[in-house]
């Protein structure tokens, strides 16, 4: 019966070619009504006594052989109805939406819901959020995230308001920002030798890292909004934990040593000393060329800023009401994780992520909950040195 049912199938595909859902349609009600007239006919042979068998025997024939014709349409039916209906769902999904800010969380929480799901994400998702590495969804990528983010992250890294940012794959770009037909037009004799010892060109690595976002089945089935805030709040907080950690660690993993700006050895960055932490703040801005100073910023933990206020202040409350930029007439960022102020231009703080990044899932068999991990490669090069100082207190001196 099976076997009969598959070449049946295959018998009506070959004659019927490429069949429309509408002439499926009106094929399912000519069967069905021919199927429901064999029906009433068997009904009415049963209780005909002067019916012979082979008269009804015919009938069950009929009955049958429509039967599975009726059958095999509707399988055919069925299938080409649910593509038809996932096609025009995608379409109303994104092409549907008239407001692109609206179509790019419906494409992310499509793309979000099709990993999870370990479904193959649509064309149409692709497209709407730029496809350039075949990953499905450029506009995921840390470097993006900050400019969509729809809810504020746990996590921030103040560095993104000051470093450069870039997004290139195998990234190579020079040390200075610019050049004169002049050899000696460098006057800072610090910037000429570390030119001289490491190159004038940086070659961004790549140093692999993930970040998974817990997704619970309500989330995964509620609203696009809800869903594309939980996971990207999530994603935008570990990059942002990933890039400070990287920046700022003094235990830095093998092969991530150059990215952190406490950097020991050959290389690191040079300190200034003061008999306190102002200033050796102070200090560190003087020690700096005038090029870099006109652009520095300090980067330091607020603990010791308040330190500095409180001993400025002298009793008055004159430095708590004030910007900190009043303080050492210089912007100031706050990460505790910067155990040792950090002053300079940071346009040569320079982190790129590379293209290839990729979205994976990951279940955690204890709770059941689904992870939407992110892969990704970042590197952080401090692309010229003697662009920074770091301030620290002289050995046996307080704080302040």
């Amino acid at each position: 019966m099976k076997k009969h049912n598959e070449t049946l199938r295959l018998n009506l595909q070959f004659f019927g070619g490429s069949t429309t859902l509408f002439e499926l349609k009106q094929n399912m009600a000519t069967i069905g009504q021919q199927l429901q007239k064999v029906e009433n006919e068997l009904a009415q042979k049963a209780i005909d006594t002067t019916a012979t068998m082979d008269d009804i025997k015919a009938l069950q024939t009929s009955k049958s052989d429509l039967k599975m014709r009726f059958d095999v349409i509707k399988e055919q039916h069925d299938q080409l109805e649910t593509e038809q209906q996932a096609k025009f769902a995608a379409n109303q999904g994104i092409q549907g939406i008239e407001d692109p800010k609206q179509q790019v969380v419906k494409a992310k929480a499509e793309l979000i819901r099709a990993t999870i799901r370990n479904q193959a994400v649509p064309a149409e998702i692709k497209a709407a959020l730029g496809d350039r590495n075949n990953s499905g969804g450029e506009k995921l990528l840390p470097t993006t995230m900050s400019n969509e983010i729809l809810m504020e992250p746990f996590v921030k890294n103040p560095l993104r308001e000051i470093s450069t940012f870039t997004n290139i794959m195998n990234l190579e770009v020079p040390k200075m920002l610019f050049e004169l037909d002049d050899d000696n037009f460098i006057t800072d004799e610090e910037t000429a030798k570390e030119l001289r010892a490491t190159g004038d060109v940086v070659k961004f690595g790549r140093n692999k890292f993930k970040v998974f976002s817990p997704v619970s089945e309500t989330v995964l089935r509620g609203s696009d909004v809800n869903l594309v805030q939980s996971v990207e709040r999530a994603l935008e907080s570990g990059v942002a934990a990933k890039e400070k950690k990287v920046s700022f660690t003094k235990t830095p993993k093998v092969g991530e040593e150059h990215m952190s700006f406490y950097q020991t050895g050959a290389g690191a960055i040079k300190v200034v000393e003061g008999a306190d932490i102002y200033e050796a703040i102070v200090n560190a801005l003087a020690d700096l060329h005038e090029d870099y100073r006109e652009n520095a910023t300090i980067v330091m933990n607020y603990s010791d800023y308040t330190k500095v206020v409180k001993f400025l202040n002298n009793g008055n409350s004159t430095y708590f009401a004030a910007p900190p930029e009043s303080v050492w007439g210089k912007p100031v960022k706050f990460v505790d994780a910067a155990s040792e102020p950090i002053v300079g231009d940071f346009a040569y703080s320079h982190f790129n992520y590379d293209l290839d990044v990729l979205y994976e899932r990951d279940k955690n068999v204890r709770t059941g909950i689904e992870d939407f991990v992110l892969t990704a490669y970042v590197d952080h090069q401090i692309k010229l040195k003697s662009a920074f100082r770091i301030a620290k207190v002289k050995a046996g001196t307080p704080t302040v």
